[in-house]
């Protein structure tokens, strides 16, 4: 009994339907609520966000706006997103609320931690990004401009490109967690996942090279990480392997201490 779904019952399309919505309603409000309390420091935040290009911009230089809305819209539409990676947390928590009374005991325990631990990594993927791998390359840009070229950056390229970034880095922090989920579900074993490690290392290295700039900094700052990141998932999908057998061979074990059925 205790391998079944807590609330098992079954509910009307409807049911879940009227569910479903409220849950999303519930995503929209707390990122517009966050908009609202953050919408009075926009140019504070792109401030913020530009600071690792503009501590490397040429004396006297400085970021320009080649539209007319730009000043305006440009720090607002930074905003919203960062009201949308701000309320991850309430989002994934609703998401959790639809899927979590079909899920078993067993499933739940695992669940929590998954869910958990792939918020911390966005986040932290998102910081690493920031603190380490701006500064690097937007240093290079800066020693790479040509004699004779002033840099200056326009503010809506800007934000496109480290929103980019952003997301790139945010999504491959998240490689533990897609690693445990499917050696958990079954569609990879983690025997096979140490066969293909040498593809999984140049294949770091190429979506580096896909997602960053073309300089091999940035390119070495997103692939070794990802590589890192698929080793520490192999290793919790291991310990889960192996504790996924205990239930398998405990009964085997019961079953062979029991002393042999006498006959009548």
């Amino acid at each position: 009994m205790s391998d079944l779904p807590e609330n098992d019952q079954h509910m009307p399309l409807v049911s879940h339907l009227t569910e479903l919505r409220t849950r999303l309603l519930r995503c929209v409000a707390a990122i517009f609520i966050i908009f609202a309390g953050l919408f009075a420091f926009t140019q504070q935040i792109y401030t913020f966000v530009s600071t690792p290009l503009r501590q490397y911009l040429p004396a006297g230089a400085t970021m320009i706006a080649t539209d007319v809305s730009s000043p305006f819209l440009t720090p607002l539409k930074l905003t919203m997103m960062v009201s949308l990676f701000l309320a991850i947390p309430v989002i994934l928590h609703q998401i959790w609320g639809f899927i979590a009374p079909g899920l078993y005991k067993h499933e739940k325990r695992i669940a929590v931690p998954l869910l958990v631990s792939s918020i911390l990594l966005f986040y932290t993927g998102m910081a690493f990004a920031y603190f380490l791998v701006f500064p690097l390359i937007f240093k290079f840009f800066a020693a790479a401009t040509p004699a004779g070229v002033e840099m200056m950056t326009d503010i809506t390229s800007y934000l496109d490109f480290v929103m980019t970034l952003f997301f790139a880095f945010g999504v491959a922090f998240e490689i533990p967690v897609a690693v445990v989920l499917l050696v958990w579900i079954g569609v990879v074993n983690v025997a096979y996942l140490k066969k293909i490690r040498p593809y999984v290392v140049i294949g770091c290295f190429v979506v580096g090279m896909i997602l960053t700039p073309p300089d091999i900094f940035s390119q070495t700052l997103l692939a070794v990480p990802m590589w890192l990141l698929f080793e520490i998932g192999v290793l919790f999908g291991s310990l889960i392997s192996k504790r996924g057998e205990h239930p398998d061979e405990k009964p085997a074990d019961d079953h062979n201490d029991q002393p042999p059925a006498t006959q009548a």
